[in-house]
């Protein structure tokens, strides 16, 4: 590969373009019909045989979608789209590749498969970065008209209206599945993973524990120094008993002063450890934005997954009773 190929450019504000990139959480993600879509609209509409829409990542040119070029992927320093980004509010038209110095010795030139004709629309999000491309190539040199840079620019800017879609979507789903107050996740996605860990259990007969919790004593402070007191109990015990947990567990707050911990991987030495640590954090003193300082307990039910276990709501059924069970004799 001689220097033309080399010599890849880099946008001045590559850092910032990449963490643009990267925002959307869409880098190796499997093909999905909005952007397949409209990559066939584009070759169907001018008439090529292979399209993209690529998004530049450090050192690769990845494709959301592709028809007609049979690859994931291509290294940044081949790839046309790379000089499609240095001008992003122009479509980059190459009617004969090798008719271009930049391009005439590429290997996607020289050897299969021996494209000749290369158009492409810099995708511009809201902030003016440069993500990627849609592009459509050929393997015949071709005119292209205004009318059909037009259309390009116009699917580049329903490819960013599908990647704004898409990332809306993706944020109010994780707002359905979070707690507002801690954080946390709540109860909806505490039992999607389980029945997720429940599978998995059963694959690979694996044990795990589900706790249940709720806090002692809470009503009082919530009558006694009002409802942001509360918030802020809740909040305290929630990072409390973060910091005891490990980072494949699971903790989530179910509503009012309940919790619940999904424990992956766990036995009778390690469950019971869980708890008793949990006991003892929770129970230490909280002192509050107002220099109050206020405490509460935790009661604790846990329940194993072991083969008998049927459902999710066994499971948690037996995690209630236990629950139950600990409250009735604190």
């Amino acid at each position: 590969m001689n220097n033309s190929v080399i010599a890849c450019p880099i946008p001045s504000n590559e850092s910032q373009r990449l963490k643009a990139v990267k925002s959307y959480e869409i880098l190796d993600t499997p093909p999905e019909v909005d952007f397949d879509t409209l990559t066939r609209v584009a070759t169907q509409a001018i008439g090529t045989p292979a399209g993209v829409i690529g998004l530049m990542d450090t050192n690769r040119l990845w494709f959301k979608s592709q028809l007609g070029l049979g690859v994931p992927q291509l290294d940044r320093q081949i790839a046309f789209c790379a000089h499609a980004l240095m001008k992003p509010g122009e479509a980059l038209i190459v009617e004969d590749l090798q008719q271009d110095p930049r391009f005439k010795d590429n290997p996607l030139v020289t050897q299969a498969p021996h494209l000749r004709f290369y158009a492409g629309a810099p995708l511009i999000d809201r902030d003016g970065f440069a993500l990627g491309t849609i592009a459509v190539v050929d393997i015949q040199p071709r005119k292209f008209s205004p009318t059909q840079v037009e259309l390009l620019r116009d699917l580049s800017t329903l490819v960013i209206t599908a990647l704004e879609n898409r990332q809306r979507a993706k944020l109010l789903g994780q707002l359905a599945m979070t707690d507002h107050l801690t954080g946390l996740p709540n109860r909806v996605q505490f039992e999607r993973t389980l029945n997720s860990e429940l599978a998995h259990a059963r694959r690979k007969s694996e044990t795990f524990s589900v706790y249940f919790m709720d806090l002692n004593d809470f009503k009082i402070i919530n009558d006694t120094y009002g409802h942001s007191a509360g918030d802020e109990v809740l909040c305290e015990v929630s990072r409390r008993m973060g910091k005891e947990i490990r980072a494949e567990d699971l903790l989530a707050r179910f509503g009012g002063d309940e919790f619940g911990i999904l424990m992956r991987q766990s036995d009778d030495n390690t469950s019971e450890s869980l708890a008793d640590r949990i006991v003892n954090a929770v129970q230490i003193p909280i002192t509050l934005s107002t220099g109050k300082n206020v405490s509460v307990g935790i009661s604790i039910g846990m329940a194993t997954y072991t083969d008998s276990v049927e459902t999710v709501a066994s499971l948690l059924e037996l995690a209630d009773q236990a629950l139950y069970k600990a409250k009735k004799y604190k």
